[in-house]
């Protein structure tokens, strides 16, 4: 089922009939069955759907996590599922910044080193990285807390420590996986008011699965998957009337 839109320019997202399965022993389990989706570079996508939907699978595909069982994923022009393994673990340092639910900093590293470590795999020299690590941080609003251990702030602040560590190579696109499942009502909302900053004035592709309406209602676009297939795609109320 197709959760294309319509649009002449190239999307920068291209899943052409793609189709996921597990196997449990000689059990088949299907958890996307030939989907199509097309997100244009800009916008800002949220997925929602029960558990088992394939929400998560779908992220990890675009992600180069995962491959799919059939089907093409195309981003910003590349098949990325038809890449080693080495040359899609460089697509993925150098094109895609993840953010999750749990945030994943290495707690033995300052919030600056957790920043860095993606451009650890990049030829930039230490002055270099100093400042983009500096910058990152500075979207995100903790120049002060650059020598701050994970243990030493809070949820919020850890989270958009990640949301920092996800943007600092300038990604051509942003996967967010649950990004305030773990955050209080408050964090929640700054976290949201980020990302939509994120999107609105970086222009910054974001793809973002989450279970709270309220967190979809922050895309411009939203898109509900059931049993491995989109049952609607739609613009919110932020999406209204922007033309995205």
């Amino acid at each position: 089922m197709s959760a294309e839109r319509a649009g002449s320019a190239e999307p920068l997202i291209r899943v052409e009939d793609v189709r996921k399965v597990y196997w449990r022993d000689s059990l088949e389990i299907p958890v996307l069955e030939g989907i199509s989706l097309h997100v244009k570079e800009g916008e800002f996508v949220s997925l929602m759907g029960p558990s088992g939907s394939g929400k998560t699978t779908l992220l990890n595909l675009l992600g180069g996590i995962d491959r799919p069982t059939q089907g093409r994923v195309i981003i910003g022009g590349e098949d990325i599922a038809i890449l080693s393994e080495s040359a899609l673990a460089l697509w993925r340092a150098r094109h895609v910044g993840f953010i999750f639910q749990l945030y994943n900093l290495i707690p033995v590293l300052t919030a600056f080193e957790n920043v860095e470590l993606p451009l650890l795999l990049t030829s930039l020299g230490r002055k270099e990285r100093k400042e983009h690590v500096r910058t990152a941080l500075g979207i995100v609003g903790l120049t002060d807390r650059l020598d701050h251990y994970p243990r030493q702030l809070s949820g919020g602040q850890e989270q958009r420590v990640a949301i920092a560590r996800a943007v600092v190579s300038d990604p051509m696109l942003l996967l967010a996986d649950e990004p305030t499942g773990d955050l209080d009502g408050k964090s929640a909302q700054e976290i949201l008011n980020l990302l939509a900053r994120l999107n609105g004035d970086f222009g910054k592709t974001i793809v973002m699965v989450t279970h709270d309406p309220h967190a979809a209602q922050r895309a411009k676009r939203l898109i509900h998957l059931d049993k491995g297939v989109f049952s609607t795609d739609m613009p919110t109320a932020a999406g209204a009337g922007t033309g995205a």
